[in-house]
């Protein structure tokens, strides 16, 4: 099921409480999860045809790769309004406005601190300058689209009188959205709540708008402030797919839209999204940002399903009502199938690629079955997981410009360990032999050797992909340059070749980083 995005004025419907997705905004503002305009695509068409209301695309005036990632999202999304964010400056709002002016239903979310800490050291203004920088944003951005959301920043810090001032300006001059973000993760439910019934209360124009929540999670409480929000009134939430984002995160929109499913009785709302593709968009997320899932991460996380305990079991074999609240199913979490195999057909892989969630190209079929018939042959049973991991690896690195080609590793007690690697950079062939102290050194010591580069590893992370001895080894690597982070996944039965590819996955973003702000260097190899 794909709900058609609503507009303010379509919702007439009290408790539809509108979701609004800024993973492919704050969330790529989380260090290192930085994405690729091929995966932002990706993401974007799989929350239109979740059901996601309002796609906040990006900082159009943040880098020209940002505007044209909006723009592009723009142009395609069929269903969802598409929102670029700006600052209240007018060349930020002009920017946001270019941006978004082919989607079928534009917004512009333009916003500035209303906080007394904000106001005096990061602005250096005055509360009057402000509230006449709310008013010109708002007026500027409306000369653009006729959807324009504004958001008072640290919202939860501010003086209450000031803000209401704010908010019922931002409304006489245009604004169809208001949100009021707990920008710092700083308040607690009730507060919240009773944040949004004061401002609903005193502000008289507020009906004119839905209010909106965002919701940071540095105490652990975005969720649950979040649809506090709404019980105060909002009709918006703002949120990430595994509540990636800065810092702490954002509200994790898969526990928000099942916390309202499953405990409807005392969360009287709905939404339009199909929860059956919440562990489909959190795979997409995590493969694209190379950021793993926490395994007892609420909805999606791998052990949320699972029961080890003695104890539980029992009660499950008996009713599974005993220890599970909501169904597997109902989050798109399916029983682990061990049919495929190296003897399954085109047809059935295509139909297994179709019950995971994917709908592949003929040309991405084809090389997706290619690749597991070439795993099929070195691994017995292929399980669901196998190839979730295969054509998601290769969505990650599809724009990769470096590439493993072969590596031969020398390992065991007496070494030295060594690792022969041929890498492809940019269609040329580099091979060169290292030694380090183990394989896994071996391997980023070769990568090195080709690819000269100061990045520091601040993290190195081996996890099977299922059980057995032969099980898809998943490796996470986060590389550290010049105060930025960059992180990266790869796959493969040989964990040494899913390490090589990982790390470069990581290696590969930080080029690419660097290329856009020194585009006159390529690819600097060791000759």
């Amino acid at each position: 099921m794909t709900a058609t995005s609503q507009t303010p004025s379509a919702v007439s419907d009290k408790n539809r409480v509108l979701i609004f997705d800024t993973t492919l905004r704050d969330g790529e503002q989380c260090p290192g999860a930085t994405m690729t305009l091929e995966e932002k695509l990706q993401v974007a068409d799989l929350l239109d045809e979740m059901g996601v209301d309002i796609i906040e695309a990006g900082f159009p005036i943040a880098s020209n790769g940002d505007f044209e990632a909006v723009e592009a999202i723009a142009r395609r999304i069929k269903n969802a309004t598409v929102a670029g964010l700006a600052r209240a400056g007018m060349a930020d709002i002009d920017r946001a406005g270019e941006a978004v002016r082919h989607a079928r239903r534009p917004r512009i979310h333009t916003f500035l601190s209303t906080s007394p800490v904000h106001m005096k050291h990061k602005l250096q203004k005055e509360p009057d300058q402000v509230l006449e920088m709310v008013i010109a944003s708002v007026t500027r951005a409306r000369n653009h689209v006729g959807d324009v959301e504004w958001s008072a920043e640290d919202g939860t810090r501010t003086e209450h009188d000031f803000l209401c001032r704010c908010v019922e300006a931002a409304i006489k001059a245009g604004a169809t959205t208001i949100n009021i973000p707990d920008t710092v993760g700083y308040t607690a439910p009730h507060e919240y709540k009773a944040l949004f019934e004061m401002v609903r209360n005193r502000v008289p124009n507020a009906d004119k708008a839905i209010f909106s929540v965002h919701c940071h999670n540095d105490l652990g409480m975005a969720v649950a402030n979040s649809i506090a929000g709404i019980e105060g009134g909002a009709r918006q939430i703002e949120c990430t797919i595994n509540g990636i984002g800065e810092r702490a995160g954002n509200a994790a929109l898969e526990e928000i839209v099942m916390a309202i499913k499953t405990r409807n009785d005392i969360f009287p709302y709905q939404t339009g999204i199909d929860s059956k593709m919440l562990t489909r968009a959190s795979k997409l997320v995590s493969t694209v940002t190379s950021f793993p899932v926490q395994y007892n991460k609420a909805i999606v996380g791998r052990n949320a399903f699972a029961h080890e305990s003695g104890i539980h079991q029992d009660g499950m074999l008996k009713n599974t009502q005993t220890y599970e609240i909501m169904t597997p199913d109902s989050v798109g979490v399916k029983s682990t199938s061990l049919v495929m195999g190296k003897h399954s057909g085109r047809n059935a892989f295509k139909d297994k690629l179709k019950h995971l969630g994917y709908g592949l190209s003929d040309n991405q079929l084809e090389d997706a079955f290619v690749r597991f018939k070439e795993l099929a042959d070195r691994k017995k049973v292929i399980y669901d997981e196998d190839i979730e991991a295969l054509v998601d690896e290769k969505i990650a690195h599809s724009q990769d410009r470096m590439k493993v080609i072969s590596l031969l590793v020398v390992a065991g007690t007496m070494g030295p360990q060594a690792a022969t690697l041929t890498l492809d950079l940019d269609g040329v062939h580099k091979t060169v032999q290292a030694s380090g102290n183990g394989p896994v050194d071996a391997v980023f010591n070769a990568i090195k050797a080709i690819v000269p580069h100061e990045a520091v590893l601040e993290l190195y992370q081996v996890h099977a992909v299922t059980q057995g001895t032969d099980a898809q080894a998943e490796v996470s690597v986060r590389l550290q340059a010049n105060g930025n982070t960059f992180t990266g996944k790869g796959a493969d039965p040989d964990t040494l070749v899913s390490s090589a590819k990982a790390y470069l996955s990581a290696l590969n973003k930080l080029i690419a980083k660097h290329e856009r702000l020194h585009p006159q260097h390529g690819i600097v190899a060791a000759e």
